[in-house]
């Protein structure tokens, strides 16, 4: 069987799979008598990176009634693609029931890790500064790609500047991070959301087929955080699909520590309480 005839295949079976989207389940009202709805602000460095790592976010947001806003830090390396890129963003995020901001007309362009300018930083702390979130996604220091580590360091100096009392959430894609502690795991419907949302970026899909191999990245992490999370040699968790964080508190814009090591079955509706130490 030819690697072509596989991809068909895969793709088909894919398509049924998202078919089982449905509407989000409706879980607040358990989660309401521990819950205060906050507002999560994911740090995209591209178009479709709100997709692959926003497992969290979607259950924050469908679970316990949350704000989740995602922040286009740029739209791409191709001047020409931008503006088709935002349309695809605003299309993925409505999937996912997230609202779009954007740094500028086009968001910021050579966001790299060694050279973070001023005014990127300025401009990302006056925007933590006016939304104040209680949550924010933005890559690992060491995510194996030019743009998603010139977002990290971004994003860790703007909260520094902001002064802000947070918890971020370290993703990962291009490699993997160290030391997860939260595995958060998606339902089918949920990772069926994420796949469907990440085809509305057909510009970037028609180059590399990122969707399809979505359900193989959340599987592996399940693999990874049997042990990386729950601990060298426990029982792995009996569930299919799973995104890897690192959930670090910051006081005043300053790291104050790790959050405990733990896994959030779908079967349990989240709640601002995985925020607390």
């Amino acid at each position: 069987m030819s690697e072509e005839t596989d991809l068909a295949r895969w793709r088909e079976h894919l398509t049924r799979f998202a078919a089982l989207l449905g509407n989000p389940p409706d879980r607040s009202a358990a989660a309401a008598a521990h819950n205060a709805p906050g507002h999560c602000l994911v740090f995209a460095p591209h178009p479709d990176d709100e997709c692959i790592v926003g497992a969290l976010p979607l259950r924050l947001k469908q679970e316990a009634g949350w704000r989740v806003s995602n922040v286009a830090v740029t739209l791409g390396s191709n001047a020409a693609r931008r503006a088709a890129r935002w349309a695809e963003l605003t299309d993925a995020c409505a999937v996912l029931g997230f609202e779009c901001l954007r740094v500028g007309k086009d968001g910021l362009s050579d966001v790299r890790a060694e050279a973070v300018k001023p005014e990127q930083v300025q401009a990302m702390a006056a925007l933590l500064s006016a939304h104040r979130p209680a949550l924010v996604l933005a890559p690992h220091a060491l995510d194996d790609n030019p743009s998603h580590r010139g977002v990290h360091q971004l994003v860790v100096q703007a909260i520094a500047a902001a002064e802000l009392d947070t918890v971020l959430a370290l993703t990962e894609f291009w490699s993997t991070q160290a030391h997860p502690n939260a595995l958060v795991q998606t339902s089918i419907a949920d990772t069926a959301r994420l796949i469907t949302a990440l085809e509305r970026h057909a510009g970037e899909i028609a180059r590399n087929p990122y969707h399809l191999r979505l359900p193989a990245f959340l599987a592996d992490a399940v693999r990874r955080g049997g042990e990386l999370v729950l601990g060298a040699g426990e029982a792995p968790p009996d569930f299919a699909f799973a995104t890897l964080y690192r959930l670090v508190q910051y006081r005043a814009g300053q790291p104050a520590g790790d959050l405990p090591r733990r896994v959030f079955p779908a079967d349990q509706a989240l709640t601002s309480d995985l925020l607390q130490p």
